[in-house]
C-alpha cells in the first residue's frame, strides 16, 4: 500500500505528468496513519501540493499535514510546500504540547465578501467588486494567501487556528484542495470515507467521487486517521 515506517518520512510535491499519484504512511508510535491521493484531473497544469511529514519535536512523534493550492500559477504554492513546515517546526512558538492535541486550520474559505474581510481590506485601503465573483481589486477572489505581492497590502497570510483535542471523538481529518470541496460537502466526505480503514483509500475514493462529479479543478486529498483510538477499544473487548 506504499506505507513508511519511519519517524521521519516525508512526502510532497505535483506529480511531474498527469497522472494519478497516492501513498500513505504510520506514525513510529502507532497513533496515526495517513493517505494521500493528488490528480490534475480535468485541467492540463498542475497547480496543486501537498505535504505529509512525520516529524521529532522535543522528543515527540508530530505529523503535519498540509494540501497548498496555487491560482494563477505554481510558484507560490511550491515555495509553501517546501518551507512551511520547517519554520513552523523551528518556531520558538511551536505548539510545545504535542501529546493530547493537535492544531489545525478552521474549515473556513476567506472571502472577499465576508463582512469582516471586507472591513479589513478596505480598512487597508483596498476594495472588492464583481467580477464574476467577488474579488479584492476586482483580480483576487480569495482574501487570504501566500504570494500574490502585488496584492499583499491587501491579501493577507495570516491563518485562524483552531486547536482539537484527538480524545474518542475524533477519527480522522480530511484536508483537500478545492478541487473536491467545490464538488462535496463537508458531510458527504466524511460519511463517504468513515468505513474506509485505508486512509490512502479514503484518500482516493475522495478523489475519484469529485472528478466523477464532474470537477473542473486540480484534486489533492489527504487522510489522516487516528489510530489510538482503535487500539483502546480493542483493548476494552478483550
Amino acid at each position: 500500500m506504499g506505507y513508511l515506517n519511519s519517524v521521519h518520512p516525508s512526502t510532497s510535491g505535483a506529480q511531474a505528468d498527469n497522472s494519478l499519484v497516492s501513498g500513505g504512511g504510520i506514525s513510529q508510535n502507532g497513533k496515526f496513519s495517513y493517505g494521500y491521493a493528488s490528480s490534475p484531473g480535468k485541467r492540463s497544469s498542475m497547480e496543486d501540493f501537498y505535504e505529509t511529514r512525520i516529524d521529532g519535536v522535543d522528543g515527540e512523534t508530530v505529523g503535519l499535514f498540509g494540501v497548498f493550492d496555487g491560482h494563477g500559477g505554481a510558484r507560490a504554492a511550491e515555495y509553501v510546500k517546501q518551507h512551511l513546515f520547517s519554520n513552523l517546526i523551528n518556531h520558538p512558538k511551536f505548539i510545545s504540547d504535542t501529546k493530547s492535541a493537535i492544531a489545525i486550520a478552521v474549515s473556513r474559505d476567506h472571502k472577499p465578501d465576508q463582512t469582516d474581510e471586507r472591513q479589513r481590506i478596505e480598512d487597508a485601503g483596498g476594495f472588492v467588486m464583481w467580477a464574476g465573483t467577488w474579488r479584492v481589486g476586482g483580480v483576487l477572489a480569495v482574501s487570504r494567501a501566500f504570494g500574490d505581492r502585488f496584492l499583499k497590502q491587501f491579501v493577507v497570510a495570516d491563518p485562524e487556528i483552531q486547536e482539537e483535542v484527538v480524545d474518542g471523538s475524533l477519527e480522522f481529518l480530511i484536508l483537500a484542495s478545492d478541487g473536491l470541496w467545490d464538488v462535496v460537502s463537508n458531510e458527504e466526505a466524511v460519511e463517504m470515507i468513515k468505513p474506509i480503514e485505508d486512509p490512502e483509500q479514503a484518500a482516493r475514493r475522495l478523489m475519484q467521487e469529485a472528478y466523477q462529479r464532474g470537477s473542473a479543478d486540480n484534486i489533492t486529498c489527504v487522510v489522516v486517521r487516528f489510530l489510538a483510538n482503535q487500539s483502546n477499544n480493542a483493548q476494552e473487548q478483550k
